[in-house]
């Protein structure tokens, strides 16, 4: 089969950002969702533009355009933000995000009644109903087919860097799991899900998708929840590895890094030089590292097995990058990871909180809801 690619602008960016609405009091979930999503819709009908639903009915995604910059994807999203507020204000409803709740229930959440969901659920049971997790998606555009799947593997080599600066989900289910990001490894439970296959061709990925098909795992490309996949219907990277951000700095440091991780294996492939590579089975053990031990994970960084600790690795990766960063606008924000390196990644902020609070998980939520108020960590 064949799958077209949609033409799009290199180095364009979108954001998608999954929040999840919390009582005000309580500080647990509340099944809002169909609410907000009717008091935002057009007058005109049919789906607000950049505020959208999800599998749950505790949860909205909110979503830019095809943005130039980080900076103005960001903007987007702030717009979405202030709207949705004017209606959540009023119902004593905060917006929240990581990449678990805390301590909400699984077993207590609704599900979006849409058939695609339904179906989802039909098939998946019991680990579908405990998709109790929120990501920040970040597509970026590649003006030419051929260099998706290379810049898609060299962008696996950064994957730890990536989970562990964004890993924010510690806790499920009232319980310290012992990770830094227990989402990433939930998530990979679904089928299709987790680690991409590493094509060489885009052949490959057509008739690996055509084999999906045929047997009936998947009815349509989307079905493919990768951590990171190509988007072919808009044209771009779409990377999936990053937990849920509780507050727009982070949000943009993390579309930053990404936005010139891109770009930078995008130059490299016209000046002629190799992209770094890893075996799939390093790429595997990365995965679980930044998963279970956060910015403490050591990191393998190439084909050699090489290892460094993962923040060492991070400031060498600014380093790096500082020139694409001045070359698409976006220095400032990518200085934020900085600030995560000082401050401490979400995981570790909530953790020192519970600590503070003599192990209660609603402050723990009372402080995400404050760094979304505020816009960044505090």
């Amino acid at each position: 089969m064949e799958i077209p690619f949609a033409r799009s602008e290199r180095s364009t960016i979108g954001i998608e950002w999954e929040l999840a609405l919390v009582d005000s009091d309580s500080g647990d979930l509340r099944q809002v969702a169909q609410t907000v999503l009717d008091a935002v819709a057009p007058p005109q009908g049919g789906e607000h533009p950049t505020i959208r639903q999800e599998l749950l009915l505790n949860t909205v995604e909110i979503v830019t355009g095809v943005c130039r910059t980080v900076g103005e994807a960001t903007a987007d999203l702030q717009r979405s933000i202030d709207e949705l507020r004017a209606v959540t204000d009023p119902l004593r409803v905060e917006l929240m995000c990581a990449g678990t709740h805390p301590f909400a229930r699984w077993t207590q959440q609704k599900v979006t009644d849409k058939a695609r969901y339904a179906t989802l659920i039909d098939r998946t049971q019991w680990w579908g109903r405990q998709m109790l997790i929120y990501g920040v998606h970040v597509h970026v555009g590649i003006e030419d087919k051929a260099k998706v799947l290379p810049i898609l593997r060299a962008v696996l080599t950064c994957f730890p860097q990536l989970q562990s600066l964004s890993a924010s989900s510690p806790f499920w289910g009232g319980k310290d799991t012992g990770y830094a990001s227990n989402r990433a490894l939930m998530f990979q439970q679904l089928p299709t899900a987790g680690l991409p296959f590493q094509f060489d061709t885009w052949e490959q990925l057509e008739s690996y998708t055509a084999d999906m098909i045929h047997t009936g795992v998947i009815d349509q490309f989307d079905e493919i929840r990768w951590d990171l996949r190509p988007s072919p219907r808009f044209g771009t990277l779409e990377m999936r590895i990053c937990d849920g951000a509780s507050n727009m700095a982070e949000v943009a440091a993390f579309a930053a890094l990404i936005h010139c991780l891109v770009e930078h294996f995008s130059t490299m492939i016209d000046e002629g030089e190799p992209l770094p590579a890893l075996q799939p089975w390093f790429a595997q053990e990365n995965k679980w590292r930044s998963a279970r031990y956060g910015m403490d994970a050591i990191v393998i960084l190439d084909a050699a097995g090489r290892e460094e600790l993962v923040t060492d690795s991070v400031e060498r990766l600014l380093t790096d990058l500082a020139p694409t960063a001045a070359r698409l606008g976006c220095t400032a924000e990518l200085d934020g990871v900085r600030t995560i390196l000082r401050r401490g990644a979400s995981y570790q902020r909530q953790r020192a909180v519970a600590r503070r609070n003599g192990g209660e998980l609603d402050a723990v939520v009372a402080s995400l809801v404050a760094e979304m108020r505020a816009g960044r960590p505090l």
